[in-house]
């Protein structure tokens, strides 16, 4: 069946008076076949000989015409955006449709497609032919050269006197110092997932560091510590930035004005600068946001051909970074958001799309199942895996992990623990919730309640997690030298804290933080106590011989209770105030609630001569479970970091702080002989781009007034870019930044830097829609209010450069840096 010829519909010259008349103009890419398409056969892409042949995303100055798959209209199953697929000739051949250009003024008004979803980023563009002069070959190259120029010039900045400070700076103290744990091999605990501290030992390892450095804070770099080199290798991270920028504005669809524009405020930001210079985890962190923003555009722009190779490769590597950055800093959940988001919406409007089957749809629905949920997860699980797998030895952060995970560590003393535990035995007891410390107790007495000794939980292996376990006062007491006797499920015991010889005890106190709990403290010595000390033995199971009825080390799990009150020694994430040591509070609970792992214990260390030493094979914990066990005790932990009502911390900030640039933060000492770092942002990018969102949302509100007043300011190619840019760049903005309104966690200027990078689209969107791709302005006067706005940059940024490239003498020299009076760089 023969279509009909397409019909190509000339509105005229912009100088007749029938042509049409546009508020904003489609401003081409960095693509230089916009300025070559006189040079192309239409016949060569397999479109017709007398039909012009147009990129998607671009729309001529004198046609005013819209572009769409041939057929479309009689819903023959091309989309735009993911709709079936096209097949033959079919893919390359278009037709011009004419659209209404009625209205109450000259504007367009926004107006659906006959159900197909216009592309809003950047479209696909045709090869281009060999260049025959130097000028065709830079502009066909633009998108290649002017990026490296942009890598050249982030290096010079990254790199620039990034050794000029030969001591730690900042949380190189934290940073360095793991990486020299997985130099050293050894167990750690932080609070951060593992990818990016591995990078950390990865540059360590690379730039020949032994990882003998302790890495305290203000602390001379010895010789034997190339300390530059692993700047360097973190600082490149903050390099790629840059092009990263540059790239994802060319996929949002940005004129070429505003694609430098974005460029030029990344590469000139002295937060970002100031950050990606040290041994610390934030380059990588902002890498991998900016590139899984840049994944998610490329992807988007790939929705016209749906499960092409293309189509596949930047979904896929979408997953790929959420997995990243997430691995990086939990605050990657964040930009995970926004790719769900962006998901949800573009599934629904497949699920809206009835040209689609039921079959198609359920492709789409696996496709992104696997791509953005099953592959960061699995990338986020390696990372740990491997994360495991090269902390094999005993280290400091051992007793953040279950019993069985130490076990297989290198360098502990589990595999002398005898392994059936019996009365006499000193033990230490693990509590087993999730991040769960040991059983702890110190000479230092509650200040409220009972006045008795503290019982505490605590996360550090030390002398006083030992206890004794005894029987009670009125059974036969213990003989070293009588025949053994093991403990049992049902046995009545007293545990004699070993250092201060005090019985854990409980009472009616109240507990000084689990209110609705009883207290529990040490009280009396070996001699004297009271049927309050007693606690009784349930065992819940046994992880490798199932349910039996004796207590073993590691592996039996148990619960203690009051044999007075009915209670249950319980130790949850309670933490106690500073008179407390800020460690767990431990409680005795109520309720009987056989699920609460918080009331589960098990021996870890066990002592005793009389006993034979255990076999190590049962000695085995399973990944999952450790995987999940860390980023809970990870999480735990996390919530933990909140201020100190009795503690100034004067580096720290408040959300509200961040968007105008209200505080900044000094990363080191500030001695005149020092050199002196101060983290914050370039004035005209933080403000600007703060500006830009409350810009952005006034205009929105504008447009939809106007629109319901039957305005037609915007075809709907323009109001479905217009949407999708903000759309990116604003949730991307909230969903980092309101977050951090409603968490109790101390937080910190830096925390702003991945929120800052969607406000910096959002500037440029907003002056690219206003100004660069405005019809109301010449090319002259964009090219103004774009060398205004850059020279402005640039000046700003060489004002303040000293402040992530050092500064050198006495701080007070250097005048004119504190525009704010709340600027504490001045001493």
């Amino acid at each position: 069946m023969n279509r009909p010829p397409a019909v190509a519909i000339d509105f005229g010259t912009p100088d007749s008076p029938n042509s049409s008349s546009f508020e904003f103009e489609e401003v081409g890419y960095p693509d230089p076949y916009h300025q070559h398409q006189h040079q192309y056969d239409p016949e060569s892409y397999g479109g017709r000989a007398n039909e012009e042949t147009l990129p998607l995303h671009y729309m001529s100055e004198e046609k005013a015409r819209r572009r769409v798959r041939a057929g479309a209209a009689a819903g023959n199953g091309s989309d735009f955006d993911g709709g079936a697929a096209v097949s033959g000739n079919e893919k390359e051949q278009f037709e011009y449709q004419e659209y209404d250009d009625a209205g109450k003024d000259v504007y367009n008004k926004p107006k659906p497609y006959n159900g197909q979803r216009i592309s809003s980023g950047r479209g696909p563009s045709h090869p281009l032919p060999p260049p025959t002069t130097i000028t065709e070959f830079l502009l066909q190259n633009t998108e290649v050269i002017v990026p490296v120029v942009y890598t050249l010039l982030s290096c010079w900045t990254r790199f620039h006197r990034i050794g000029a400070s030969n001591t730690v700076v900042w949380d190189e103290a934290h940073f360095g110092k793991f990486g020299s744990h997985y130099l050293k091999r050894e167990f750690y605990f932080d609070v951060h997932p593992p990818l990016g501290k591995m990078l950390v030992g990865l540059a360590g390892l690379l730039s020949g560091y032994d990882g003998s450095f302790e890495f305290k804070s203000g602390e001379v770099y010895p010789d034997t510590v190339p300390y530059v080199a692993m700047r360097v290798m973190l600082a490149t991270f903050g390099v790629l930035m840059v092009p990263l920028a540059w790239f994802t504005s060319v996929e949002l669809g940005m004129s070429q004005w505003a694609c430098h524009l974005t460029t030029l405020m990344v590469l000139l930001d002295v937060g970002w600068l100031c950050i990606s210079r040290f041994i610390l985890l934030d380059s990588m962190l902002l890498f991998f946001t900016f590139l899984t923003v840049f994944c998610l555009t490329r992807f988007h722009n790939e929705q016209f051909e749906p499960f092409s190779i293309d189509w596949w490769v930047w979904l896929f590597f979408t997953g790929i970074s959420i997995g990243c950055v997430t691995s990086v800093k939990m605050i990657g959940l964040f930009v995970t958001a926004l790719v769900g988001v962006y998901t949800v919406e573009d599934l629904w409007d497949k699920f809206g799309d009835t040209r689609l089957t039921v079959r198609q749809q359920f492709n789409h629905w696996a496709a992104r199942v696997v791509c953005l949920i099953v592959v960061p997860v699995l990338v986020f699980m390696a990372s740990f895996k491997i994360h495991f797998l090269i902390l094999n030895h005993s280290g400091p952060g051992d007793s953040q992990m279950s019993s069985l995970f130490q076990a297989n560590l290198e360098g502990n003393d589990f595999y002398k623990n005898p392994l059936d535990v019996a009365f006499g035995s000193r033990v230490t007891l693990k509590n087993m919730g999730w991040g769960g410390g040991l059983l702890h107790s110190h000479v230092q007495s509650y200040p409220v309640g009972s006045n008795q000794q503290q019982v505490t939980c605590y996360h550090y292996k030390d002398n006083n997690n030992e206890w004794n376990i005894l029987p009670a006062w009125n059974d036969k007491q213990h003989d070293p030298e009588g025949p053994l006797r093991y403990l049992k499920d049902g046995d009545i015991i007293r545990l004699s804290h070993v250092p201060t010889g005090r019985n854990l005890h409980s009472h009616t106190v109240t507990a000084p933080v689990s209110k609705l709990n009883y207290e529990v403290s040490g009280y009396g010595n070996l001699t004297v106590g009271d049927n309050h000390d007693y606690w009784q033995v349930e065992i819940v199971d046994d992880t490798k011989r199932g349910s039996v009825g004796q207590v073993h080390s590691l592996t039996t799990r148990m619960r203690f209770k009051h044999v007075a009150l009915g209670c249950y020694l319980r130790a949850a994430n309670a933490v106690l105030p500073q008179w407390g040591f800020k460690q767990i509070e431990v409680s005795c609970d109520k309720e009987n609630n056989r699920k609460d792992a918080h009331t589960y214990w098990n021996v870890e260390s066990h002592w005793n001569d009389r006993l034979p030493a255990g076999d190590m094979k049962l000695y085995k914990s399973p990944f999952l479970r450790d995987f999940w066990h860390l980023n809970v005790a990870m999480m735990t932990s996390n919530n933990a970091l909140i201020p100190d009502p009795d503690k100034e911390d004067i580096l720290a900030s408040k959300p509200f702080d961040w968007p105008f640039l209200h505080l900044g933060l000094r990363m080191c000492g500030w001695g005149d002989n020092q050199i002196k770092y101060y983290l914050m942002g370039t004035p005209v990018v933080w403000w600007g781009s703060t500006i830009s969102l409350g810009v952005a949302l006034l205009t929105f509100a504008v447009y939809i007034l106007r629109w319901q007043r039957k305005y037609n300011d915007m075809d709907a190619r323009e109001w479905d870019h217009f949407l999708y840019v903000g759309k990116i760049a604003f949730f991307g903005w909230a969903f980092h930044y309101v977050p951090f309104l409603i968490m109790g966690r101390v937080t910190y200027l830096h925390h702003y830097l991945p929120t800052l990078y969607f406000a910096v689209l959002m500037f440029g969107h907003v002056l690219d829609h206003f100004i660069f791709s405005s019809r109301r302005f010449s090319t002259r006067t964009k090219a103004i209010v774009f060398g205004v706005l850059v020279s402005i940059l640039v000046a700003t940024f060489w004002w303040f450069s000293g402040v992530a490239f050092g500064i050198d003498g006495p701080v007070n020299e250097h005048w004119g840096l504190k525009w704010r009076e709340t600027w504490n760089i001045y001493n």
